[in-house]
């Protein structure tokens, strides 16, 4: 059936015509909910606990699902085909079209529904839906498959309200649930961790980690799942997945389920993998929302403990984000990571990474800086690059050479900041990247990582060499003034907001 043909079977649904228009992902639930008999309310808590109801402008999760709905397209679930063969519609409209993708969670969860025998009075009892949400979630495990099916009955219960496209509200209200688990009410989640007690166990698949250990554990690394909390458990236990990560952290509440023990290489951080131990956390790099309090709470408590456990000390050399390890493409835990909240709940030095000779991070700091485009290489593409990964553009590897998708990193940063965007780095992109960062106030007298990133900004703005050496001196007195005098701003060789914004900006 076309989409058109659901479209005009689900009219009744709507409450106006206008509807249709003013409040068109609601219209989409009413009318998907209506054509495959599935409860309204049930099929926005799918797709709330999945995605939060972002499409992510098409880009798929680590587990290849797209959509609202999270239609999955991987090895051993396929929810994204199943959608196609039911609604008849195109895979790529399933992936990119908001109403669509709607219509084939729906088709799928119907599906799911008729193979497990649900009679039309079952199917407008939400509680009768239990064991066809836990598979609509793609665990194998019944306990990964209670989790992610307690988690919607969780959002029934407690009611959801999520914003989405130009303002829209999709609203849940709060009501009482009692599920019918059936199989899965046998599912044992009171498997807590021999490694940290407060998390719960359920292990990886053993084609997704190595046993043992071939280095010590001296780092902890920060991750972002893009998806969902039990859909990362789950993914974990796939053994087509080929990743897994020791620890994983929900957004809501901060609970913590361990997949791989500490004692063993989790396949989280390429080359880091053999002396880190790897946290994930639920949610999407661009979405600063969930990163909750109850997550940095509970994060930083489980990074304690492993410091303590481990001999890992507490700053930013030895606590990284995925994007800081060598040899990686990712850019978790993105731009949104309050890293001086976290090392603060750590208890930790806040540093800055990025200084010279730290692990994860190249050279930096140059007597000046060449204005780079594709096709240049050396040691300032290899500082560009990491400085693009660390403020949220994809770079890519970090190897030293200027290709297409440093170029696209280039430009997407030029257009954030408001910079012309040519794709090419000029002393203006080289200021806004090197001074990007904290904006605390330094004078006179200061030191630390950021007195270095003002100082590195300063050598790209000037075009002349300002020390960075980490010690605000009467040398970079000077070169604050000269700045801030060239720039029009007032002259008093401090850098408060006014000075870090006009650097931050490329001027």
């Amino acid at each position: 059936m076309t989409l058109t043909g659901l479209l005009a079977a689900a009219q009744p649904a709507l409450a106006s015509p206008a509807a249709e228009v003013t409040d068109p992902v609601n219209a989409a639930f009413g009318e998907a909910a209506e054509t495959y008999q599935v409860p309204r309310e049930l099929l926005i808590a799918v797709g709330y606990g999945e995605t939060r109801l972002d499409d992510h402008d098409g880009a798929p999760s680590h587990a290849r699902g797209y959509g609202v709905m999270h239609l999955v397209d991987n090895p051993t679930h396929r929810t994204l085909v199943t959608a196609a063969g039911e609604t008849g519609l195109p895979v790529a409209e399933l992936r990119s079209d908001t109403v669509a993708n709607i219509h084939g969670g729906a088709a799928v969860l119907r599906a799911y529904a008729d193979e497990v025998g649900l009679s039309a009075e079952e199917r407008a009892d939400l509680d009768a839906w239990y064991p066809v949400v836990a598979r609509y979630g793609g665990a194998d495990a019944d306990a990964s498959a209670r989790l992610y099916a307690d988690h919607v009955y969780d959002l029934l219960r407690d009611g959801l309200a999520a914003t989405v496209g130009d303002g829209e509200t999709v609203v849940v209200q709060g009501q009482e649930v009692d599920p019918e688990r059936g199989e899965y009410a046998e599912a044992d989640l009171g498997v807590l961790s021999d490694d940290y007690p407060s998390a719960r166990w359920v292990p990886a698949h053993t084609s997704n980690y190595s046993a043992g250990r071939t280095q010590a554990i001296d780092t902890v690394v920060i991750h972002v799942t893009q998806g969902s909390y039990a859909g990362a458990i789950s993914w974990f236990q796939n053994p087509a997945a080929q990743v897994s990560a020791h620890y994983t952290i929900r957004s809501s509440d901060g609970e913590i389920t361990q997949s791989v023990r500490d004692r063993d290489t989790a396949w989280h951080a390429r080359s880091a993998n053999s002396h880190s131990i790897g946290i994930e956390h639920e949610g999407w790099v661009d979405e600063p929302s969930w990163f909750t309090d109850a997550m940095y709470r509970s994060s930083a408590a489980l990074t304690q403990h492993l410091a303590a456990e481990h001999g890992i000390p507490l700053d930013r050399q030895h606590i990284v984000g995925h994007v800081e390890v060598p040899g990686n493409d990712h850019t978790d835990p993105g731009p949104h990571w309050d890293w001086n909240y976290y090392m603060e709940l750590v208890g930790g030095d806040p540093g800055e990474p990025g200084e010279p000779g730290e692990p994860g991070a190249p050279e930096l700091t140059f007597p000046s800086y060449s204005t780079l485009a594709n096709g240049s290489t050396g040691p300032q593409v290899s500082a560009l690059q990491y400085l693009l990964n660390q403020n949220g553009q994809n770079a890519g590897t970090v190897d030293g050479q200027f290709g297409p998708n440093t170029e696209s990193a280039v430009r997407g940063f030029q257009s954030a900041k408001g910079l012309a965007v040519d794709g090419k780095v000029g002393p203006r992109t080289w200021t806004a990247l090197l001074s990007a960062g904290s904006t605390d106030s330094l004078r006179q007298g200061s030191s630390g990582a950021a007195v270095s990133r003002l100082q590195r900004a300063l050598t790209a703005a000037l075009g002349r060499t300002v020390s960075a050496d980490g010690q605000f001196g009467p040398l970079t007195d000077q070169a604050v003034r000269e700045y801030q005098d060239s720039r029009g701003l007032g002259v008093d060789g401090q850098v408060g907001p006014l000075t870090w914004g006009a650097l931050q900006s490329g001027r």
